[in-house]
């Protein structure tokens, strides 16, 4: 089904080389800069090309292997980010042979405030050169004016030759809970620039049952309505790209299992960034419903068990353990896909 299995990748990554990229959103040609091709359409196909996996970096300073400092519990928020960086570095080279996209937890640099936002971007240029598509984690959500200043932030190159500040990611989560109109500026600058958007419909903690659940009087439950919305908005003409999928995708928790299939259901145009796989408890059969028969449709993202594989892997070198991590991981979903 996928051009290279995880198994394939380990040896080699053919997945790297060229003539066989994500990032080739923005062509040029004779100096002129063309239109991007389609966010959907190049995440279908670096899935297909690899895995329909995604690595999450959310790294916690306290948790880095010692190698790298984090046994020195009074350094520096500079000295912090230099090996928060380091690592994260480490960790997209060695997935980058087994996994289609990485998505980066904004939360875990804005911490450490303009450092932590400049190794974002930095971030972003290296998952660039190994041809790894970036979702930016922020889950941004407002109104008017607010949101449009979100989205240039997160989805724009900046203008400014001396601001690396993590604009520029392929895609950014955003929250719909504020209604469709919140979603329309993030929405015009993601087609502009050739971006995707995940909007949060059913999230994998247990307290989004409080809400998300709740029933409505025409019978659906509120994530059925938020889901019906985001089908709504992102099917609209020029957001669906040739692979028959919408730039705006869907957030679905893979503990939620329940809801997976009536979710797909209605929203067949919309891939799916399944968080809660591994750590949370979610497994390669929980997520098998997100994805459509031909095997597309769906992203599992997976985070600390793959970031800190090596913790359990009896002192093998942390690169390799996360590499191993990565690998288990492509190898399980498209097994599941599979069926």
């Amino acid at each position: 089904m996928y051009g290279c299995c995880a198994a394939e990748a380990q040896a080699a990554p053919p997945c790297i080389e060229a003539g066989c990229c994500y990032n080739d959103a923005m062509q040029t040609d004779n100096g002129v800069t063309t239109m991007p091709r389609h966010f959907a359409d190049r995440l279908i196909e670096a899935g297909r090309r690899k895995a329909p996996v995604c690595v999450g970096l959310d790294p916690v300073y306290t948790r880095l292997p010692s190698a790298l400092g984090a046994d020195q519990k009074e350094t520096s928020a500079s000295a912090r980010v230099a090996a928060i960086t380091t690592f994260c570095t480490g960790v997209l080279d060695a997935v980058a042979s087994h996994v289609a996209c990485v998505k980066i937890q904004s939360a875990c640099f804005e911490r450490y405030h303009a450092p932590g936002i400049e190794a974002i971007g930095r971030l972003v240029r290296e998952a660039e050169r190994l041809n790894l598509a970036v979702i930016l984690d922020a889950k941004r959500g407002d109104i008017g004016i607010s949101s449009e200043h979100y989205a240039e932030a997160a989805l724009a190159p900046s203008p400014h030759a001396d601001i690396d500040n993590g604009g520029g990611a392929d895609a950014l989560t955003v929250n719909p809970y504020l209604g469709a109109d919140a979603m329309e500026p993030f929405l015009r600058t993601a087609s502009a620039q050739g971006r995707g958007l995940f909007a949060l419909v059913r999230t994998s903690n247990p307290g989004s049952d409080d809400l998300q659940t709740l029933p409505l009087a025409d019978g659906r439950v509120v994530c059925d309505a938020v889901a019906d919305m985001v089908r709504a908005v992102g099917d609209t003409e020029g957001l669906v790209g040739a692979s028959g999928y919408s730039l705006l995708g869907a957030v679905v928790g893979a503990t939620k299992g329940g809801d997976m299939r009536r979710l797909r259901e209605r929203m067949p145009r919309q891939i799916f960034l399944v968080p809660g796989f591994g750590a949370q408890g979610g497994t390669a059969s929980d997520v098998a419903a997100c994805f459509r028969p031909d095997g597309t449709g769906a992203l599992i993202t997976a985070s600390r068990s793959v970031l800190y594989a090596f913790e359990s892997d009896g002192g093998m070198d942390w690169r390799a353990a996360v590499a191993n991590g990565a690998a288990r991981m492509a190898t399980e979903v498209v097994q599941a896909v599979a069926g």
